[in-house]
């Protein structure tokens, strides 16, 4: 089995079933009796407006697990429904998890998938899965680039002979740009509005780069107004969306750049003639690769399945764990 654990989704592929699990990864915990009352799509809706007793949480922040608990309650729920209600038989797991996260937070991720009853756990640096899942030549000694925006972190990584050359982990990602929307809105508006409200924005007007579709998209937004501190509705414009994102999106910029001026030269022309592969839910936003194209000077290529290349690269491994045993980060001893 292998997973995706990732900051706002949540995927699980299994060997000869392929993807069976799609989920945000949110958890809703009745507070009196500690157990999960809803998980995935159903917890999702739920926040922002549970009742007092019960709270929507998201288990993971910035791509590592914040809440233990709720994170083992999450995996066993997402084990057990893939198996159709059945506990499974100590599974081998791999699990996909950003590069840049240290000793304790990589042991946290392992306790709470061996809790959640794995047999083996091996943990694959996400950039790693992501070029396995986006189809790169992982194996062979070529230089592959690869952008992973996903939910919490952006892992920029330089890859060879599978394994990695150079890579960048920040922690500036889809939740960053979210929050910069929230801010913008408040700001400029006067408007509050919940996270949900900013995903949506993002993903209808949202873009990166100035296009002339772009100029007109203009979105309707409900939010609760600071000075009235009545319900309104206001009319937002694509290219002030754009202008409120231009922070985050600068600091992924400059964390791609500095990668590049580390590599080494023979990788670098490696990449000149590749190009950049973006992979992950933020590779989705409009105008990101023309960004990061204009930025460095060098092609960049979108993924076929940005959101599922992380899950398919788990998977590839599982299905081929003799030949590609290097690219694992670290396995437990449960064996």
């Amino acid at each position: 089995m292998g997973i995706d654990l990732g900051t706002a989704n949540t995927l699980v592929y299994v060997s000869g079933k392929g993807i069976v699990l799609q989920e945000p990864s949110v958890v809703a915990i009745d507070k009196d009796t500690g157990e999960a009352l809803a998980v995935g799509e159903e917890a999702k809706k739920m926040l922002g407006r549970c009742p007092g007793n019960v709270v929507a949480l998201r288990p993971l922040r910035d791509g590592v697990i914040a809440d233990f608990d709720s994170a083992e309650l999450m995996l066993k729920h997402f084990i057990k429904r893939v198996n159709e209600g059945q506990a499974l038989v100590q599974p081998r797991i791999v699990i996909g998890i950003p590069s840049g996260v240290t000793g304790v937070e990589r042991r946290a991720v392992m306790d709470a998938a061996l809790q959640a009853g794995a047999r083996d756990v091996r943990l694959i640096d996400e950039p790693v899965a992501a070029a396995i899942g986006a189809g790169l030549p992982v194996a062979e000694p070529t230089g592959n680039m690869i952008i992973d925006i996903g939910g919490g972190t952006t892992e920029v990584a330089v890859l060879s002979l599978q394994g990695t050359v150079l890579s960048e982990s920040v922690r500036v990602a889809g939740d960053e740009l979210n929050d910069s929307i929230i801010q913008y809105m408040k700001k400029v508006h006067n408007l509050v509005i919940g996270e949900r409200t900013a995903e949506e924005i993002k993903i209808q007007i949202a873009s990166a780069y100035p296009t002339v579709a772009d100029e007109d998209s203009i979105m309707e937004v409900r939010g609760l107004h600071l000075l009235s501190g009545l319900p309104r509705t206001v009319t937002i414009k694509g290219p002030e969306i754009r202008e409120s994102m231009s922070e985050p999106l600068a600091v992924i910029v400059e964390a791609v750049k500095r990668t590049l001026e580390r590599t080494p030269p023979e990788l670098a022309a490696d990449i000149i003639d590749r190009g950049i592969m973006l992979a992950g839910g933020g590779a989705l936003l409009r105008g990101l690769d023309t960004l990061i194209s204009h930025e460095t000077g060098i092609v960049v290529h979108v993924a076929a399945d940005p959101l599922s290349c992380v899950v398919l690269g788990t998977g590839r491994v599982l299905e081929n764990i003799k030949q590609l045993d290097r690219v694992f980060s670290a396995r437990s001893r449960h064996l």
